[in-house]
């Protein structure tokens, strides 16, 4: 990895567009004191950076693609959340505190699309679940997407039916574990604060300043519903739309 800082009057220069520090120069400065407890490398540097990326950006991505397809195959959930988020951006000049809704439609969403839909853990003691022995120090992979659609909990699991979350005091944190789209414990995601924001920004935007259909031809209930085979359940197949501008 390449140090491209530069120097000017003595002091050093960030990689940043105004030439303050950027993430990879922070890491880069902790390395070169080697002041940490546990010293860092490249390739620690590079992971993290790796980390960012993929679970930074595409899981947004994701649930943002996710959140429009559910709109458009459920035409009175789409007019109620532009409703709410005109009128918030009316009045309150864009403060997504008053978009209730919205929030309710994204809990949906990742109800039904958890970005992370399987969950690597070890097995930290020997248990026997269903007569079958999981050995100290074994992978586990906890299905969060059946969970989440699992009907011993959740009513019409398949529906998607914002309103639910009305009733359910469900949070993010994993506290009931019928709900951990963020997962859950010591390893949660430690950016679902970050995650949310970069959701519920954009998709603001986009459902108030257009208004959203379908292609000629193309019918909602035809559309792929799908997921890739990744670390993130992204669609299989990309999301072609009209795009009007709202006046």
């Amino acid at each position: 990895m390449k140090d491209n800082r530069a120097e000017s009057g003595g002091r050093r220069l960030g990689n940043s567009e105004f030439g303050s520090e950027d993430l990879v120069d922070v890491f880069l400065r902790a390395k070169e004191e080697e002041q940490l407890q546990f010293p860092i490398d490249d390739n620690n540097i590079k992971a993290v950076l790796f980390d960012m990326f993929t679970a930074g950006t595409d899981t947004s991505a994701s649930t943002i693609d996710w959140t429009l397809v559910e709109l458009l195959r459920h035409p009175r959930v789409m007019a109620k959340v532009q409703a709410e988020v005109r009128q918030a951006m009316k009045e309150n000049n864009g403060e997504n505190s008053n978009m209730k809704y919205l929030k309710l439609v994204i809990k949906e969403t990742l109800r039904l699309h958890p970005p992370a839909p399987m969950l690597p853990r070890a097995c930290i003691d020997e248990h026997v679940i269903d007569g079958y022995t999981i050995p100290a120090g074994s992978m586990v992979m906890v299905n969060i997407w059946a969970m989440q659609r699992d009907p011993m909990y959740w009513k019409d699991p398949e529906r998607f039916e914002p309103e639910r979350f009305e009733t359910e005091d469900l949070s993010f944190l994993g506290s009931d574990l019928k709900y951990m789209p963020f997962g859950v414990g010591r390893r949660i995601c430690p950016g679902t604060t970050f995650g949310l924001a970069a959701v519920e920004s954009p998709l603001a935007q986009l459902l108030y300043h257009f208004d959203w259909n379908l292609p000629e031809g193309v019918r909602a209930e035809d559309l792929d519903m799908i997921e890739n085979i990744g670390n993130t359940a992204s669609r299989i197949q990309n999301l072609f739309v009209v795009a009007t501008p709202y006046e």
